[in-house]
């Protein structure tokens, strides 16, 4: 029996606009296995950023089950989402999130201030963690003094800097040149095969070299890959 490590039963995430609606999740089910590298492919306003938004917590379903390694995060409350949010997931997002006053360093740090760690245990780790995605000369560097594969790479430390199971990832290499994007991917390639589930939105082909699961939406559902390639060709 495969092991889920992310699942959804009839999953729906409904947008009221004016007097219509719009179903941005359309009854969605879904398995993710642990330790996958599961990449989202489909068009701008498929559901593929809404999906991640409520996978990792940061939204509530209009209706449906969702379930992250046995909690059910659909039902929970504030508090409870904050600690799930903590512990079990990692969110990298496309355009990076970075505090711009903040150094690198202190960007990668800033998760564990709300775990009670010890402002010197935040420095170590962060350090760590800034030597492992290749930038332990430039924590002292704020964003703007990055590029943006610098700048990603950070957001791929601080993601990890709570040491959680689950990496969600929005179009991680969306506003990258090629050769940083391939380093993002690689990046997260490794983290896969050290034990992570990586959970990947992307409109980026390339990103299906490294995937173990590919999952396509369309409309909100799930279609097969006949079935995307061919409203692909014909959009384009």
């Amino acid at each position: 029996m495969t092991d889920n490590f992310v699942q959804t039963i009839n999953l729906r995430k409904t947008y009221n606009m004016g007097e219509s609606q719009v179903h941005a999740l359309d009854g969605l089910d879904l398995d993710v296995p642990r330790g996958s590298f599961t990449v989202i492919m489909g068009p701008s306003g498929s559901g593929k950023s809404t999906l991640l938004y409520l996978v990792g917590g940061l939204d509530w379903p209009t209706s449906g089950e969702i379930s992250v390694d046995g909690q059910e995060i659909a039902r929970m409350d504030e508090n409870a989402l904050a600690d799930y949010r903590r512990n079990t997931v990692g969110f990298i997002f496309q355009s990076f999130n970075l505090i711009a006053n903040m150094s690198a360093e202190a960007n990668v740090a800033f998760p564990l201030r709300f775990a009670g760690i010890r402002k010197k245990n935040r420095i170590e780790r962060a350090e760590a963690l800034m030597d492992k995605v290749g930038l332990g000369d430039r924590i002292g560097h704020r964003p703007t003094e990055l590029s943006g594969g610098q700048q990603q790479r950070v957001a791929v430390a601080r993601a990890l800097v709570n040491d959680p199971p689950l990496i969600l990832a929005d179009e991680p290499t969306g506003n990258l040149d090629t050769a940083s994007g391939i380093a993002i991917m690689s990046m997260l390639d490794e983290l896969c095969k050290s034990g992570k589930t990586i959970l990947v939105a992307s409109h980026d082909p390339r990103m299906l070299n490294y995937a173990t699961h590919r999952i396509y939406l369309m409309d909100g559902r799930m279609v097969d890959e006949k079935q995307y390639l061919e409203s692909i060709s014909i959009s384009s």
